[in-house]
């Protein structure tokens, strides 16, 4: 039997994650958005494609969540998206009541799930599910580190004009502004990118990596970042439907790690069929663990503001 990954809201991430995840062939997709035709017609074209790609994964649109009963791993897309000139604070209002609605449906029907959050601002929005969901940390996890160290990896690959499947790189911390890309942990081909990339283009690199989503938004004018977001999300999907023990950035609330408190934080995680079965404490300088220390409390002032602290 395939198991059974739901993701909600159909919009650009949701569906292209959605899309992903169906072409696999490992698990049968539901879709669930709030306009009425929009999932289920997304999720017929992609059930269409399916004799030209050679998968027989089910993909099911629907506005509610019976379809979505007994899901393996549910993915919380739903939410409005950032516009140009919007800070990821300003969504909080609107997205919190969102996502809380979303998580109390999804734990109604799949009780045994494991949440994927990648819903913005995403730190705040994996913290707020935690609560709703009344779920162990192990069963919640935000997307954010992978995409954020795809991102510096495109960048320190197209740099030195190299494969970036040969670039290994980790950016802890809050998605957003405060992100930490720990340029000490960075290699190409094993060798550290300080020895291959002058300090100020690395410094140009890293500030690239953190303006990544707004670069993007300004050039999109209407729209958001997906393609990226959407494969960063399926890796995590994978890792975990497959037990593949990935070790990924992910965020995940920490309890003392990097001795941070009570708070969703990007950091490497292993990935696996019980969700986050471990968090990596890789070791700071002190000027990383400052801007580490910086991020965070970035994040506990969005959750203070949703009242979650």
């Amino acid at each position: 039997m395939r198991r059974k990954v739901t993701v909600v809201g159909a919009g650009n991430v949701g569906a292209t994650l959605a899309q992903r995840v169906a072409e696999q062939g490992y698990a049968d997709t539901v879709i669930v958005d709030i306009v009425e035709g929009l999932p289920q017609g997304k999720a017929l074209d992609m059930q269409e494609s399916a004799p030209v790609l050679g998968f027989d994964a089910k993909v099911v649109g629907s506005n509610g969540y019976e379809e979505t009963a007994n899901s393996d791993v549910v993915v919380i897309t739903a939410g409005i998206a950032r516009k140009p000139g919007m800070s990821r604070d300003d969504l909080l209002k609107t997205n919190t009541a969102i996502v809380s609605n979303v998580t109390e449906e999804v734990v109604r029907y799949s009780p045994n799930c494991i949440i994927i959050v990648i819903s913005n601002p995403l730190d705040a929005m994996a913290q707020l599910a935690l609560k709703r969901s009344g779920f162990p940390r192990e069963r919640v996890i935000g997307m954010a580190g992978i995409l954020d160290t795809a991102r510096f990896r495109t960048f320190l690959a197209l740099e030195l004009d190299v494969s970036v499947e040969d670039v290994q790189a980790y950016v802890l911390g809050g998605h957003g502004d405060t992100m930490v890309p720990l340029v000490r942990y960075t290699t190409a081909g094993g060798i550290p990118v300080s020895e291959l990339i002058a300090s100020d283009r690395l410094a140009a690199i890293v500030q690239r990596t953190r303006d990544g989503g707004a670069e993007i938004n300004g050039l999109m004018k209407t729209a958001s970042a997906y393609y990226a977001p959407s494969a960063a999300g399926a890796q995590m999907v994978e890792s975990i439907l497959l037990d593949k023990k990935r070790i990924l950035p992910c965020a995940a609330y920490l309890e003392g790690e990097y001795g941070i408190n009570g708070l969703y934080i990007g950091v490497p995680v292993k990935l696996g069929a019980n969700g986050i079965e471990k968090i990596f404490e890789v070791q700071l300088t002190t000027g990383e663990r400052a801007e580490l220390d910086r991020s965070a409390e970035a994040v506990r002032e969005l959750v203070a503001a949703m009242g979650l602290d």
